[in-house]
């Protein structure tokens, strides 16, 4: 089946994995979802990722990460922002911060998909993707 927002599914998949305290979630491969699935790890948000090749799919394995017991989550909310249907984008001046720094947005711009604080400090704008905190 093919879905019109590939990221709003992946970030869904996450969002309700996590909600239900599941350890891992597959979720279809894509070059924009594991730069995404990258900067999760990076920013400490999920324990790993990894490319699984089911036969003819790839998938990305992730396995998300909680405290001390599974009650406490790492991820308190993912929210998808530039949407198919309402693209935005934001110019280096007026990047989004994320509860006041707390968390990240996540931001495609021309020098790759960065976080929004690396985005600031390589004075770059773009595409909104998404907000975690």
């Amino acid at each position: 089946m093919t879905t019109s927002d590939p990221i709003a599914d992946m970030l869904t998949r996450i969002r309700n994995a996590n909600t239900a305290k599941h350890d891992t979630v597959d979720v279809p491969s894509s070059k924009m979802k594991l730069a995404i699935a990258e900067i999760l790890y990076k920013e400490g948000y999920i324990k790993k990722y990894d490319l699984v090749n089911d036969g003819s799919f790839k998938n990305i394995h992730i396995t998300l990460k909680y405290g001390e017991d599974k009650s406490e989550k790492i991820i308190s909310g993912l929210k998808r922002i530039s949407k198919p249907g309402l693209r935005v984008y934001a110019g280096r001046d007026e990047l989004p911060k994320v509860l006041g720094g707390l968390g990240i947005a996540i931001i495609s711009t021309n020098n790759g998909v960065i976080t929004d604080k690396e985005a600031r400090k390589a004075g770059v704008g773009g595409e909104v993707l998404c907000f975690v905190w």
